[in-house]
C-alpha cells in the first residue's frame, strides 16, 4: 500500500514540476513590453515547484521508511 502511495506522490511531483515550467513559459512568452517581471515570475515558479516536489519526495520516503521499519519490528 505504501508503495502505491509513493508512486502516486512521485507522479504528482513530476506533474508539479511540469506545471512550474508551464507557468514559466507562459510568463516568458507574454506580449508585455516589460518581460523582466514575467521572467522573474517564471523562474520563481520553477524554483518553488522543484523545491516543493523535493520536499514531498523526501517526506513520502521518510514515511515509507518509518512504515517499513515499524512493520519489520512488530510481531
Amino acid at each position: 500500500m505504501i508503495g502505491m502511495l509513493q508512486i502516486i506522490t512521485y507522479l504528482l511531483c513530476v506533474y508539479l514540476v511540469f506545471k512550474g515550467f508551464e507557468i514559466a513559459q507562459l510568463a516568458i512568452t507574454s506580449a508585455r513590453e516589460n518581460r523582466a517581471a514575467a521572467f522573474v515570475i517564471g523562474i520563481f515558479a520553477i524554483v518553488v515547484s522543484i523545491c516543493a516536489a523535493r520536499y514531498f519526495v523526501v517526506a513520502i520516503d521518510a514515511q515509507a521508511t518509518a512504515v517499513s521499519q515499524h512493520s519489520t519490528t512488530s510481531p
